[in-house]
């Protein structure tokens, strides 16, 4: 995620919103662009030569990006002319699904990690082993997103997470070391020094959508708590912090209604200590005029908390003549390839999904070792094979989160009616 947008990723449950799950990968256009021309229908030939179309969420690149110039690069070495169409995001699903029912689907398609569930059990993707791509480098949490009943549907093209960023002037005046921060306790106790030194502490995301749940994980997972069980001691640990947070006035109560972007402008305004956002941050962090670090979410007892993964798969659609997947695949081991994946995770602003590539992403830019940390512990949210089954805990877990923070319930009640929403649900 290049941009503030990017944070609008994370949205609602239905087929269409699904796909903007996730705090992050594309731009939140409404518009569409195609450079290269045409639909998924336009062009088509057999296999070896002709025009193959790829759809994916990037409007924001033209055909003089460097994005949509590795495209034609990429259908150049496979011997096709590459059609590319870039949809808003969450448009993109609703599109995929309609295209595969008219037997008229493009011929990669590149979606949100969410989304891969979606479409695998609609019968819209094919699988990694029927199209012989070769997933084995890549980092095995990163490739869960993408899975659906123990078969892989597609290569993650990187991926970005969430972490805490802080300003370095507020803590230092609040005689706090950032380094010091290592469990919820440590947290809790330099939020309270923010406080008493008249900053404010936190700021984050809480909002009723699929956007305060993706916030929301890395403390739910932090505390050992699973989605199958959101009543569970542990997620009612998760949300009693940040109720206890509010409570206190470590947090303000504006988190309950903050998008991703909205969190973050609080923390530009540069009284806030602390702000739970993404990778996509990095440059407007860069302009908010006061020195910031970033240190990776802590667990409830220490470590680094599980936070889950944004960024998309490459997928390759069914096709009903086969002949289409010999220059498809050739695409898409293109456009994953360890050459080419250096570039477009910069491009994209993702952590790259291999080892090989992290370390140059890290040699060419230091700071991102963190989020490259982050991105080794993160989660798909659909991972544990729970795919569709996802947004419907996701739903009751946010509203969950919005009754406890609210006080219309306290936590304890909250998960208890979340978990029995979410098991009526998933039956």
């Amino acid at each position: 995620m290049s941009s503030a947008s990017r944070g609008r990723r994370a949205a609602g449950m239905s087929l269409a919103v699904l796909a903007a799950a996730g705090g992050l990968a594309a731009c939140s256009s409404s518009s569409s662009s195609s450079d290269g021309g045409g639909s998924a229908s336009a062009g088509r030939t057999a296999a070896g030569g002709g025009a193959y179309t790829i759809w994916d969420p990037y409007p924001q690149y033209d055909k003089s990006s460097e994005w949509v110039k590795l495209l034609q690069a990429c259908g150049t070495q496979a011997g096709v002319t590459v059609e590319r169409t870039g949809y808003d995001t969450s448009d993109l699903t609703n599109k995929a699904l309609l295209a595969a029912q008219q037997g008229n689907s493009p011929d990669v398609l590149i979606v949100d990690n969410p989304v891969v569930s979606t479409l695998a059990e609609a019968g819209v993707l094919t699988t990694t082993e029927e199209n012989k791509l070769d997933v084995s480098a890549l980092a095995p949490n990163l490739l869960a997103a993408g899975q659906s009943g123990g078969k892989t549907y597609g290569v993650p093209i990187g991926a970005n997470t969430l972490a805490l960023y802080y300003n370095k002037d507020v803590l230092t005046k609040a005689g706090v070391d950032p380094a010091g921060v290592k469990d919820w306790a440590s947290l809790t106790a330099a939020l309270e020094k923010v406080k008493a030194a008249g900053k404010k502490g936190i700021t984050f995301s809480a909002i009723g959508t699929e956007e305060g749940s993706f916030q929301f994980l890395p403390w739910f997972w932090g505390s050992g708590a699973t989605l199958t069980k959101l009543d569970s001691p542990e997620g009612v640990a998760a949300v009693t912090l940040w109720h206890d947070w509010l409570k206190k006035g470590y947090a303000p109560n504006s988190v309950i209604n903050n998008t991703q972007t909205t969190s973050w402008q609080e923390f530009a305004g540069g009284d806030f200590a602390f702000a739970e956002n993404g990778t996509w941050q990095l440059a407007n962090a860069k302009k908010t005029g006061f020195a910031y670090g970033i240190i990776a979410i802590p667990g409830k007892d220490g470590g680094t908390a599980p936070a889950p993964t944004g960024g998309e798969f490459v997928s390759i659609p069914v096709q009903s003549d086969t002949a289409r997947y010999v220059a498809s695949q050739k695409l898409v081991a293109c456009l994953t390839s360890t050459d080419n994946s250096l570039s477009t995770t910069t491009t994209l602003s993702y952590i790259a999904p291999t080892e090989a590539v992290q370390a140059k992403q890290v040699s060419a830019t230091p700071e991102l070792q963190v989020w490259v940390d982050a991105v080794k512990a993160a989660k798909g949210r659909t991972s544990d094979d729970l795919g569709t089954k996802y947004p419907k805990i996701s739903e009751p877990m946010w509203g969950a989160v919005q009754a406890a923070l609210s006080g219309s319930k306290p936590p304890q009640e909250a998960m208890a009616s979340a978990q029995t929403a979410a098991a009526s649900a998933t039956q």
